[in-house]
């Protein structure tokens, strides 16, 4: 294949893939906020302990159910924000999924310095646009 005809064939691959991200992906209020109600940043935690989402300017919902204005947490430990907000979030070990619509849970970390992160995400595990992430925090487990 020549170089244009490998172009246009990438470019004919690509479209529909990226069509369907976008259409995967929710608005979000500008004023939406989310943050952690628990732990505070640099608190010293034991090794299991319990994190509170907290939410403003926008009402949760479990995934799969597609409600404007809503969304679920999903919490990043000792990991960065994606590069790729297009995209569903990945469930690993440093990228929680709370899709059940739950607003707390207990988390188990080994003992030392870990960061801890909040990311709303749509019906499709899919960050709003704009995204709603909370601010980075440092906790020091026992």
């Amino acid at each position: 294949m020549n170089r244009i005809a490998i172009t246009l064939f990438s470019a004919l691959l690509i479209a529909p893939v990226a069509a369907i991200a976008e259409s995967m992906m929710s608005e979000a209020p500008a004023n939406a906020d989310v943050y952690f109600v628990q732990p505070t940043d640099g608190a010293t935690v034991d090794q299991t302990f319990k994190v509170v989402f907290g939410l403003r300017n926008m009402g949760v919902a479990p995934a799969g159910v597609e409600k404007a204005g809503t969304g679920h947490h999903h919490l990043l430990i000792d990991t960065d924000v994606p590069s790729d907000l297009s995209q569903p979030l990945p469930a690993t070990d440093h990228v929680k999924h709370f899709g059940g619509g739950q607003t707390e849970t207990e988390v188990t970390l080994a003992p030392g310095k870990h960061t801890l992160q909040l990311l709303l995400g749509n019906y499709a595990h899919v960050p709003h646009h704009p995204p709603v992430i909370s601010e980075k925090i440092t906790v020091m487990v026992k």
